[in-house]
């Protein structure tokens, strides 16, 4: 059976220290985290994370890093989230000028592949979480296609922001269900696309979560990238994801 997770992003406007954050989590049905800027970027206690983590009975599905991080702190990078526990680590975020080309794109491929091979040796694992510039058409194929051609390593597929890029979800879901482990759940509105709270917007949740199930997966983790009360939406999303299940 899947298991739900919150990324710890849609929560970074609560003023609270990372380890109460999970407290708060942990009052919720959700049965893990993953990690974003915030345990890197604060003075935070590993040690108090864990003891969070342990009495929150949580796991830590993954962690979002950038791949200039992966590239420039390699060392610093593995440490920290060896100590987290976490071995699944996924590059959030690249800028559109990586996909505006396939040039761009094989670029773009070669650090991913450098920085796997890398991770693998260490054992931890590489994916990666798209928005909407990865869908632009490059003629043949999407840019994401392209990407996922070049480079073998996973898919932590954002649901909402890849129909916002103009590809049905679930196709896209059926079509690398053996490259994704991790699915985001998030929605927006369609016609402004501004980001809203899980089944409120367009995205089709029913056909979603039938897809993700027949990918067989692992993580279905809640994310709202401007909730206007984070912890209500923690709840929100908490409870939907749980009524997927």
């Amino acid at each position: 059976m899947a298991r739900t997770a919150v990324q710890l992003y849609s929560l970074r406007d609560i003023d609270a220290s990372l380890p109460d954050i999970l407290d708060l989590v942990g009052e919720t049905p959700l049965e893990g985290v993953e990690f974003a800027l915030r345990i890197r970027e604060d003075d935070t206690d590993v040690e108090a994370v864990l003891d969070a983590l342990e009495r929150n009975d949580l796991d830590v599905a993954a962690a979002h890093v950038g791949l200039e991080d992966l590239e420039e702190n390699y060392d610093e990078m593995i440490e920290l989230y060896g100590r987290l526990g976490c071995k699944t680590l996924v590059v959030p975020w690249l800028d559109p000028e990586h996909f505006e080309s396939e040039d761009a794109v094989a670029d773009a491929a070669e650090r991913l592949e450098a920085v796997k091979s890398d991770l693998a040796d260490d054992g931890f694992d590489l994916h990666y979480h798209n928005h909407d510039q990865e869908f632009v058409d490059l003629g043949e194929a999407a840019a994401m296609d392209e990407l996922l051609a070049r480079a073998d390593i996973g898919f932590e597929i954002d649901l909402g922001w890849a129909q916002a890029g103009g590809v049905d979800p679930a196709e896209y879901v059926e079509k690398y269900a053996d490259r994704i482990s991790l699915a985001h759940f998030a929605d927006a509105d369609g016609e402004t696309m501004e980001c809203v709270e899980l089944g409120a917007g367009d995205l089709d949740l029913e056909a979603v979560t039938e897809a993700v199930e027949r990918a067989d997966v692992e993580w279905y983790i809640y994310e709202h990238d401007n909730p206007e009360n984070p912890r209500e939406s923690l709840r929100n999303g908490a409870e939907t994801l749980e009524s997927l299940r």
